[in-house]
């Protein structure tokens, strides 16, 4: 029996050495990983900026024509519009879409042919708002025209740059078709988000004056208030640039109080401007910026003359 034992454990023995001698795999020794928590924590900080920010120009370059515009949501105008008096309504086709506009005649009739007057109003504002602010134009002789944006008020479409060039484009070849226009003596005037429609257009139309109230230099410039990359900005507008080559007086105004599109943009276009000049109103900030419409009617006809625009 005891020599029995000895052979099997024998024979384990034999077996075990073969095994190692036929080089049998051994098992895997595991090893224990370092934790996640050994990561440096400024590099973790770090890269969850960056994920973030990227997160945050995604958003900016999808949405951004909806913080363009506004009015878009917020702003769409009663039907029928309560038109002023001698008012005329029309409607331009923009990429196959209705965009509204209206026509104000001088108060006299007797006028033959007027100087116009084309208008673009802000991002957050309708023609509607606008149709008893220029009185003081018609009631000495000249025509008003009042465009709107696409999808604003009771127009379709999308605001875009291409689209609302587009819009200018089409209410100035219409406006001056006309046989009671001047086409020789067109006046340009937008505000706040309207400088840039009215830059659009004087880069693309004839014209002989340049108002700009409370205008930005471009968007992309706008934008790096922001921390957004001039290459994700879809619709520039470059009014600096339009400014700087625009060959006829330029009247810029701007209120140091502004908060939404700094005083600083002013200054920069009027100085950009061959023939420019700014005017300032003091404690003023962007909403209220002319704070009285028939005194700054009133001026602008003066400045008109003086520049030899009007007669």
């Amino acid at each position: 029996m005891r020599q029995n034992r000895r052979l099997i454990g024998d024979s384990a023995h034999f077996n075990l050495t073969v095994g190692r001698g036929f080089g049998f795999p051994r098992p895997a020794i595991r090893r224990k990983l370092p934790p996640m928590n050994h990561i440096n924590p400024i590099l973790a900080v770090f890269l969850s900026l960056i994920c973030l920010y990227l997160i945050y120009a995604a958003c900016l370059y999808t949405f951004q024509h909806a913080v363009m515009f506004p009015g878009v949501r917020s702003q769409h105008g009663e039907e029928p519009p309560d038109l002023p008096d001698g008012a005329e309504r029309f409607w331009l086709r923009v990429q196959d879409k209705p965009v509204e506009g209206w026509f104000l005649p001088p108060t006299d009739p007797t006028v033959d042919r007027s100087p116009l007057v084309i208008f673009a109003h802000g991002n957050a504002e309708l023609i509607d708002f606008f149709k008893d602010r220029f009185q003081v134009f018609r009631d000495n002789g000249l025509a008003v025209a009042l465009i709107s944006y696409p999808g604003y008020g009771r127009s379709k479409g999308s605001p875009t740059e291409a689209s609302i060039a587009d819009t200018f484009t089409r209410a100035y070849d219409t406006l001056v078709a006309r046989d009671d226009i001047d086409s020789d003596n067109i006046v340009l005037i937008g505000r706040s988000m309207g400088g840039g429609a009215a830059c659009l257009l004087a880069d693309r139309r004839p014209s002989t004056a340049l108002v700009l109230v409370s205008t930005y230099e471009s968007v992309t410039a706008m934008s790096r208030r922001y921390l957004v990359p001039s290459f994700l900005v879809r619709s520039p507008l470059d009014n600096i640039s339009v400014v700087r080559n625009y060959p006829n007086p330029v009247l810029v105004l701007h209120g140091p109080d502004d908060r939404v599109i700094p005083y600083d943009h002013g200054v920069a276009l009027s100085q950009a401007a061959a023939d420019g000049t700014l005017w300032t109103y003091e404690d003023v900030a962007h909403v209220d910026c002319p704070p009285d419409w028939d005194a700054f009617c009133t001026r602008t006809l003066g400045f008109l003359k003086e520049c030899g625009v009007l007669p």
